[in-house]
C-alpha cells in the first residue's frame, strides 16, 4: 500500500517556485564569474592560475562543509522550523556576497586576495541555503508519485532561473562587460532573496516520527553514510553525473567566442541557451510520464547512451561534420534534454536512500543524507573548474582572452567605444589555431562521455532500490506508523 499522505498545494508551489531565484544566483556565479574575471580583469597567467586553485580549494572545502552543515541543520530546532531559518539567512548573506564579487575591483594580486575571501564566503553562505532547501524536499512527502511531481516542478523552476541568467548575460555583456555584470548581479541577488522569502513564508514543514531529537556529531554523520550502502553508489554516480553535466555550460562562452567570434558569440550563446532551456524543460515535463511506463534503470541506460552519442557528434563538428549553427543547436538540444532526464533520475535515486535507511535502522536523517547531492555538485564543480582553467591555459586561449579583457577595461573607462571592442576582439580571436580550438573541444566532450559511462556502470552494479523495492519500503514505514499510533 502506497503512502497516501498528501502534500498541500501551497507548500508544493512555494517550494518549487522558490528555486527560481536561488538557481539564477547559482547560475550567475557558477557560469559567469570566471568569464567575468577572464574577460574584464587584467591578470597574469600566474594570477589567473592562483584564482583557479582558490576556486578548487574553496569548492573542495565547500563540499566537505556540506555534510557539516547537514549536522547543524539536523540539530536545529528553532521556532521557525528545521529548514526555514537557514534558507532565509543563507539567501540574504549570499546575495550580499554576489553583489560584492561583481562590483568591487581591486587590481592584480589585491584582487586575487579579495577574490579568495569573497569566494570562500560565497560558498559557505550558499551552503546554508542549499543544504536546507534540498533537505526540505524529501521531508515534505514520501509518496512516490508526489515526490516525482515535486522534483519535476522544482526542476522546472530551477531551469527557469538558470535559463533567465544564462540567456540574458551573454547578450548584454560584450563591449560593456564591467557595468553589465554589476547591474545583473544586483538584480539577481535581489531575486534570490525575494524567491526564497516566498519559500520561507509559504511552506509548511513536516516532522517525521523517525526523526531523532538527539544531538548528532561528526561520528554520527560518518556512521550514517557508512551504514547506508545504497547512498554510497548513488553519491558517486551523482558526482560523476555532475562532472559530465557541467562542462558544456562552463566551456560554452569560450566555445562560441572562439568558433564564431566575439561579436557574434554572445547572440549564439543566447540561442544555444534557448536549446538548453527548451531541452531541459521538456525533460522535466516528460520525466513523470517516462517514470510511469519505464523502469529507472532502463531509462538510465537509454539516456546515458544517447547523451554520449550527442557529445560524439559535437566533437565531430568541424571535423567531419559541417560547422553549422543549426546543427550545433540541434545537438545541444538533444544533450540538454537527455541530461535533464538523467538529473531527475539521479535526484530520485538519492532521495530514495532516505527511506531505505529509515527502514533498516528506524532513523530518518533527511538533511544529512540530502547533503550528498550538494556535496557531489560542489566537488564536481571544483573538478570541472580545474579542468576548465587548465584547458584554457594549456591551449593558449587564456592568453588571447586577456587581450580582450584589456579592451573591456578600456571600454569601462570610456576610452574606446563598444563597436571598437567587438572589432578588435574578433581580430584577436582569429589568431587562435586549429589545435587550440581542438584542445578546447576535447575538454568539452571526452571528459563528459567518460564520466557518464562510469556512472552507468556503478549504478547498474551497485544500486538496488528499484520501483518495487521502494514500494515495499513505504509499506514497511506505513506499517510501523500504524503500529506506533495504535500503541
Amino acid at each position: 500500500m502506497e503512502n497516501t499522505e498528501k502534500l498541500d498545494a501551497r507548500s508544493k508551489w512555494c517550494y518549487s517556485i522558490g528555486a527560481t531565484g536561488r538557481d539564477a544566483a547559482y547560475a550567475l556565479v557558477s557560469m559567469f564569474l570566471m568569464s567575468y574575471i577572464q574577460y574584464t580583469m587584467k591578470l597574469t597567467v600566474a594570477q589567473f592560475s592562483v584564482i583557479g586553485i582558490i576556486i578548487v580549494v574553496c569548492m573542495v572545502w565547500d563540499a566537505i562543509n556540506d555534510p557539516l552543515m547537514g549536522i547543524i541543520i539536523e540539530n536545529c530546532h528553532m521556532k521557525m522550523g528545521k529548514y526555514r531559518p537557514w534558507i532565509l539567512m543563507g539567501s540574504i548573506l549570499n546575495a550580499l556576497v554576489i553583489i560584492a564579487l561583481f562590483t568591487l575591483r581591486p587590481t592584480g594580486w589585491a584582487f586575487v586576495g579579495f577574490f579568495g575571501v569573497g569566494y570562500l564566503c560565497w560558498g559557505m553562505t550558499y551552503t546554508m541555503n542549499d543544504i536546507a532547501y534540498w533537505g526540505m524536499l524529501p521531508s515534505l512527502t514520501s509518496n512516490a508519485k508526489e515526490r516525482n511531481l515535486l522534483v519535476t516542478l522544482m526542476g522546472i523552476f530551477v531551469c527557469v532561473g538558470q535559463f533567465a541568467v544564462a540567456g540574458v548575460v551573454p547578450m548584454v555583456i560584450a563591449g560593456n562587460a564591467i557595468n553589465a555584470y554589476r547591474i545583473v548581479a544586483l538584480v539577481v541577488a535581489l531575486c534570490f532573496i525575494a524567491f526564497q522569502v516566498l519559500t520561507v513564508l509559504g511552506v509548511k514543514e513536516k516532522k517525521h516520527a523517525s526523526e531523532t531529537t538527539e544531538k548528532l556529531g561528526l561520528k554520527d554523520m560518518f556512521r550514517i553514510f557508512a551504514k547506508n550502502d545504497q547512498l554510497i553508489p548513488a553519491g558517486i554516480a551523482s558526482l560523476l553525473f555532475n562532472i559530465g553535466n557541467g562542462l558544456l555550460i562552463m566551456f560554452g562562452m569560450n566555445f562560441f567566442y572562439f568558433e564564431f567570434g566575439y561579436s557574434k558569440g554572445g547572440d549564439l550563446v543566447f540561442i544555444f541557451t534557448i536549446m538548453y532551456g527548451v531541452g531541459t524543460l521538456i525533460g522535466e515535463f516528460i520525466f513523470p510520464l517516462l517514470s510511469k511506463y519505464f523502469h529507472r534503470k532502463k531509462l538510465l541506460l537509454f539516456f546515458i547512451c544517447f547523451t554520449c552519442y550527442g557529445y560524439i557528434l559535437l566533437l565531430l563538428i568541424g571535423h567531419g561534420l559541417p560547422k553549422n549553427v543549426v546543427l550545433i543547436n540541434i545537438i545541444g538540444f538533444w544533450i540538454f534534454f537527455c541530461q535533464s532526464v538523467l538529473n531527475m533520475l539521479i535526484i530520485v535515486m538519492l532521495n530514495n536512500t532516505i527511506e531505505y535507511y529509515e527502514v533498516k535502522f528506524n532513523e530518518r536523517h533527511d538533511s544529512i543524507i540530502s547533503t550528498v547531492r550538494s556535496f557531489s555538485a560542489k566537488l564536481s564543480g571544483a573538478i570541472n573548474q580545474g579542468i576548465v582553467n587548465l584547458t584554457l591555459i594549456v591551449s593558449g586561449i587564456y592568453a588571447i582572452s586577456q587581450k580582450i579583457s584589456d579592451l573591456e577595461v578600456r571600454a569601462g573607462t570610456g576610452e574606446i567605444l563598444h563597436d571598437e571592442v567587438l572589432a578588435q576582439a574578433d581580430t584577436f580571436i582569429s589568431t587562435a589555431s586549429n589545435m587550440q580550438l581542438f584542445i578546447l573541444r576535447l575538454g568539452i566532450t571526452i571528459i563528459p562521455i567518460t564520466a557518464f559511462i562510469i556512472c552507468l556502470v556503478i549504478l547498474k552494479k551497485k544500486y538496488k532500490i528499484d520501483e518495487k523495492m521502494y514500494e515495499e519500503l513505504l509499506q514497511e514505514i506505513n506499517s510501523r506508523k500504524v503500529k506506533s499510533n495504535g500503541n
